[in-house]
């Protein structure tokens, strides 16, 4: 049954509720007061609206789940040599469920799966959960461009204060990056280390920007950059990549 479907049906079974709880009430309208009426109905469409809503969680946590299996299968090339004394072939070369040839294959496999999850329930988390993962299996898959929109659409739907909203802004920034869109990466990873969330990696950060300035050729602000990460994060394990670099810049 399409999710459309499953949906209209359960707002059918809210206005029954509603209908009966009506049917039952109008009869004895004059035994029972105006005000009284209106909460009793109140009441049975904050129930109904609260089944429909559990209801609707358990079906986006199903169509994730399913969708998290075609992500998290084995990736067995077809070449894998067999491994028992029978020679029976590896199991993508036999085209088994479950498994594939390539991390290409799987990660193409597993979008249509993301996205319808991402689509039917956009703001939920099981949703939010989804349009992460699909946003970095396209920037795998060198989808740049479709890669950043979607972490976009994670960071807008979660916030900033959520888990996924947190990594959407850091998977954006470094597929930016991997794009060669550099002027963008470096904006996006400046807005981050200007952050006061506490609970972004602000050395990993640092050190994201200062590669992205050396990648743009800009060797003073990447100098700037891993100065800033050395004096700020001692004990970072950042640290000792970040003084090697300096003084590569400095040669």
């Amino acid at each position: 049954m399409k999710a459309k479907e499953r949906h209209r049906l359960k707002e059918n079974e809210l206005a029954h509720s509603i209908h009966a709880a009506r049917d039952y009430i109008e009869p004895r309208r004059k035994q029972i007061g105006g005000v009284v009426l209106v909460l009793i109905l109140a009441a049975v469409a904050i129930v109904g609206i609260t089944v429909i809503r559990g209801q609707g969680d358990r079906e986006a946590e199903r169509v994730l789940a399913e969708a998290m299996v075609a992500l998290n299968a084995r990736v067995v090339p077809a070449t894998t040599a067999a491994d028992n004394s029978e020679g029976v072939p590896a199991a993508a070369q036999l085209g088994a469920e479950g498994s594939f040839a390539t991390e290409e294959a799987k990660l193409t496999a597993a979008l249509p799966k993301l996205k319808a999850a991402a689509d039917a329930y956009p703001d939920t988390e099981p949703g939010i959960t989804a349009r992460y993962h699909m946003a970095g299996a396209l920037a795998t898959l060198g989808r740049h461009k479709e890669a950043i929109a979607e972490f976009d659409q994670v960071a807008q739907r979660a916030g900033n204060n959520n888990l996924y909203g947190r990594m959407a802004r850091l998977g954006k920034a470094d597929t930016e990056s991997k794009a060669g869109q550099l002027d963008a990466a470096i904006a996006t990873w400046k807005e981050l280390a200007s952050s006061t969330d506490e609970d972004l990696p602000k050395d990993a950060i640092l050190m994201e920007l200062a590669r992205a300035y050396v990648a743009k050729g800009n060797q003073e602000e990447a100098r700037k950059t891993f100065t800033q990460l050395v004096d700020e994060h001692p004990t970072s394990p950042y640290s000792a990549e970040a003084r090697t670099e300096l003084e590569q810049l400095k040669s």
